[in-house]
Parts: C-alpha cells; sequence; structure tokens
C-alpha cells in the first residue's frame, strides 16, 4: 500500500513536470515534511526502513542533485523532489529511481525525434517540453517514476 502511494505522488509530480516544467512546494515540501515527520514519529521510512537510512538518502539525494542544480541542469523542484524520496524510502530505492531516471531519459533522447512524429497534435502540446530539439533541460520527474516504478518491480 505504500508503494501505491509512493507511486501516486510520484505521477503527480511527473504530470505537473512534464506539463509545467515545475513541481509545486506543496507536492515537494509537503510530501518531504510528511516523511519526515512519519520517520521522527515511526523511526521508519514510509517503505520501512530505518530513521539513519533515510537520513542517508536524503543526503544522498541532495549529493547527486545539488551539482546539477548549480549548473542550472536541474531545478530547485526536483532537488526538493528526490530529498523527500530519500526520506521517505532509503538509499537503495533512491538509487534504483536515479538510475533508473537516468535510463529512461537516455531512451527516451533516442527515441525522440522518431515518437515525437507519430505523436498526436494535443499530445505534443501538452507534453512540450519532451521536445528533443526544446531545451537541454528536460522534465525529471517522469523519468524518476519511470525508474521508481521499475526499482519497486526489482526489488519487490
Amino acid at each position: 500500500m505504500q508503494s501505491l502511494v509512493l507511486i501516486i505522488w510520484l505521477a503527480l509530480c511527473a504530470v505537473q513536470d512534464a506539463r509545467q516544467r515545475h513541481i509545486a512546494n506543496v507536492l515537494t515540501l509537503g510530501a518531504g515534511g510528511l516523511a519526515l515527520t512519519y520517520v521522527v514519529c515511526t523511526g521508519n521510512t514510509w517503505l520501512g526502513a530505518g530513521a539513519e537510512q533515510a537520513g542517508w538518502a536524503a543526503l544522498l539525494a541532495l549529493a547527486f542533485t545539488l551539482p546539477g542544480y548549480v549548473m542550472k541542469r536541474m531545478g530547485a523542484g526536483d532537488v526538493k523532489l528526490m530529498t523527500a524520496l530519500g526520506l521517505a524510502t532509503d538509499g537503495m530505492h533512491l538509487l534504483g529511481a536515479i538510475i533508473g531516471a537516468g535510463l529512461a531519459s537516455a531512451l527516451w533522447l533516442l527515441l525522440a525525434p522518431k515518437v515525437w512524429l507519430h505523436m498526436s497534435q494535443g499530445l505534443r502540446q501538452r507534453l512540450r517540453f519532451f521536445r528533443h530539439e526544446a531545451s537541454r533541460k528536460q522534465p525529471y520527474a517522469p523519468f524518476v517514476l519511470i525508474g521508481m516504478v521499475c526499482t519497486l518491480l526489482w526489488i519487490h
């Protein structure tokens, strides 16, 4: 059940990021605050890891995302999303989501020129930030969602 809530939250973040190239603070800071409160109250993360693993996962998320933010390759919402994900899960799930996101992003960059031509105009308009020539900074949350789903399927 906890995995389903996590996936729903990531899906909401992914939809907003894909459509607006922005993730609302309500989704990122809200989820991060809830995850931190849950860890403090229960001593475990949402997926059952220990509190110390949540802390390490949050630090790991910051270590991986802050350089991208400083180099303007990631937005602040991406940093907050990954930190909240670290607080809600553990290092293994976080690394799986990051690796899966990287692989999904690379696959999209390879397939986008061909797939984009066959998409309906309405879908292209809704997902305009995914256009391969639009920007070097693609929405990140949809790829994190794919990476997390694959990680949950792999681990569980």
